[in-house]
């Protein structure tokens, strides 16, 4: 069982696996970290026997980058003794990754960086139709966001991010279901909203 993110807190880590468990009846083996903001990566606490795969910032970020990590957790509202809790069970990541495949049994699942945007090195991950006639599935991270525009911070390339998610579009194809970071899944018409909307507001900057 394949994981993408995995929340803030080990509460919340700890919830989302009793649900697999429900839903899927097998643990994750595999979590995917598509970026290094706290809000995606902490809850890889809550996964102790999976593999972590990810790109070397996020390494850098549960690391050496702990206090900074748990600062920014506790600035956005997390509570400060359950962040606390969490980041004691952290541990460094089992795989650097950009490009890749994960096998998963009867599949493999492409694990792709598509260029810079939302940061320099989100991953996307894609996920190939069981049967004929269904769709793909691409997991988008925080390059794509239903519930909010974009959230753009020093660390983000607006100039770049536009095409970034033209490659997003090329991975999933037009029939494709995407995944944003948050908020509702998503066809590829409203990724091509969001590259308007975000070539748009490269201009203003």
């Amino acid at each position: 069982m394949l994981l993408i993110d995995c929340g803030t807190t080990l509460s919340e880590a700890e919830r989302l696996a009793d649900d697999i468990i429900e839903l899927a009846g097998r643990p994750v083996n595999d979590v995917v970290l598509t970026h290094h903001h706290f809000d995606h990566i902490l809850g890889s606490a809550g996964f102790p026997g999976a593999r972590l795969h990810c790109a070397a910032p996020v390494t850098v970020a549960l690391t050496s980058g702990v206090d900074a990590l748990r600062e920014h957790a506790v600035g956005y509202g997390a509570e400060p003794d359950e962040v606390d809790r969490t980041v004691a069970r952290l541990r460094a990541p089992d795989h650097v990754v950009s490009n890749t495949l994960i096998h998963l049994g009867d599949r493999a699942v492409r694990v792709e960086h598509p260029g810079r945007g939302h940061t320099d090195h989100d991953l996307a991950v894609i996920v190939p139709p069981r049967n004929p006639g269904e769709p793909p599935v691409v997991f988008c991270g925080d390059l794509i966001e239903e519930s909010a525009d974009p959230a753009a911070d020093e660390g983000s390339d607006l100039a770049a991010w536009p095409v970034t998610v033209d490659r997003l579009l090329e991975l999933g194809g037009p029939t494709a279901v995407y995944v944003p970071g948050h908020g509702a899944v998503v066809d590829a018409g409203f990724l091509a909203e969001q590259r308007d909307w975000l070539r748009r507001s490269a201009t203003r900057h």
